[in-house]
């Protein structure tokens, strides 16, 4: 079951949101640890055709989904996105939503040269 204080957060959040690039342009807020990050490190192939379109449309996707806390992401030859996730089980019901599975597959067989995903729990975070 969803944890409902997340859940609350996250709607308001995305209704203030023009675009996801808004989204990605700070660091992500995220509550007080514990909670839980998944790592995507990755490196595209010379021709991504369609990839940009697809990230769009993946972080818009997970931003709705139960769980979703933030995402940060930066990319240069090497990608680095890590999505914040409330608990163990919203990631994997993101891992297993058909459109993102969908994702998944082409970026296997069209985009990416490699990747590799951590999964992590956070329990201690502190900045400015």
């Amino acid at each position: 079951m969803p944890n409902r204080r997340f859940a609350l957060v996250r709607r308001p959040l995305l209704r203030a949101l023009n675009s996801w690039r808004e989204l990605m342009s700070e660091i992500a807020k995220t509550p007080k640890p514990p909670y839980y990050a998944v790592i995507f490190t990755s490196l595209l192939k010379e021709d991504a055709d369609g990839y940009g379109e697809m990230r769009d449309k993946m972080v818009e996707l997970a931003a709705a989904q139960p769980g979703f806390l933030g995402i940060e992401s930066v990319r240069d030859d090497l990608g680095i996105t890590v999505s914040y996730w409330s608990d163990i089980e919203s990631i994997k019901n993101w891992k297993s939503n058909v459109d993102h599975q969908k994702a998944q597959r082409m970026g296997r067989e069209q985009w990416y040269v490699s990747f590799k995903v951590r999964v992590s729990k956070v329990e201690r975070d502190y900045g400015i």
